[in-house]
């Protein structure tokens, strides 16, 4: 991680007064690009946070939506119970067209902080699966799917009524360039599947790498559970996630 420093703060996004963000961004530069992050079901806790820090420590806008605000404002759940039991109902709340909206909101607000450069939108777990989604109505720089899951087979309320690879036609017109990391030992989404969104994707003419960790399962990005991280694959994924952001989202 860069030392640059960052500075942090909730902002509204649309018209709607709390629906809100985290942004971050680098502190005393112009941004070189602006990055939506979605991170797993647990809202916008410490772990989606220093993400965002990340990025912003290398020259991105980085803003991180709160998907739950409709009845938590500010949400940042933890991994235990009974906050791990609260995440999960509100990610089983989750429904298609409100979730576009937000992104919408949110892509707009991403837009007037990307300085010369271009929009991504980058998510891990449910994040990956709402920036795939993401994909099938807004344009993106880059779309980078972190273990994102019922991604072709659906499966919970949110992938209804069509999962988001279903419509891989519009992923690949909206989609500058599709990044997907997955564990083979995923519990969320087989490798089968995983596998088929790939295919997909590439049968629908969409520029892509898909990337697989043999010894890995679902999870692996994050540090701050240990029995799912992965040190190798989430070193290698950060720097493939670095390199593409330079390569479609930096401009000059």
């Amino acid at each position: 991680m860069s030392g640059n420093a960052v500075t942090a703060q909730w902002v509204r996004l649309g018209d709607e007064e709390d629906r809100e963000g985290y942004l971050v961004l680098p502190q005393g530069r112009d941004p070189q690009g602006a990055v939506i992050v979605g991170g797993e079901m647990f809202g916008v806790p410490g772990h989606a946070r220093d993400i965002c820090r990340r990025l912003a420590a290398e020259g991105y806008a980085a803003l991180a939506p709160n998907y739950y605000w409709r009845h938590v404002r500010r949400a940042g759940f933890g991994y235990e119970e009974p906050e791990y039991g609260q995440a999960m109902a509100l990610m089983k709340g989750l429904r298609r067209d409100e979730v576009l909206a937000d992104v919408a909101a949110a892509h707009a607000v991403a837009g007037t902080y990307a300085g010369s450069g271009g929009t991504a939108i980058l998510g891990f777990s449910l994040g990956g699966h709402i920036a795939m989604l993401g994909a099938t109505e807004l344009p993106f720089d880059l779309v980078v799917n972190y273990y994102g899951g019922w991604l072709l087979d659906g499966g919970i309320p949110l992938s209804d009524p069509e999962p988001p690879v279903t419509k891989s036609e519009a992923i690949a017109a909206n989609a500058g360039f599709v990044l997907g990391f997955f564990g083979a030992n995923d519990f969320v989404m087989s490798l089968d599947e995983w596998e088929r969104v790939g295919a997909r994707l590439e049968a629908a003419g969409a520029a892509q790498e898909q990337v697989t960790y043999s010894q890995a399962g679902h999870g692996f990005f994050n540090d701050e559970r240990p029995s799912y991280y992965d040190a190798e694959a989430a070193q290698d994924s950060w720097g493939r996630t670095l390199d593409a952001l330079a390569r479609h989202v930096r401009r000059g």
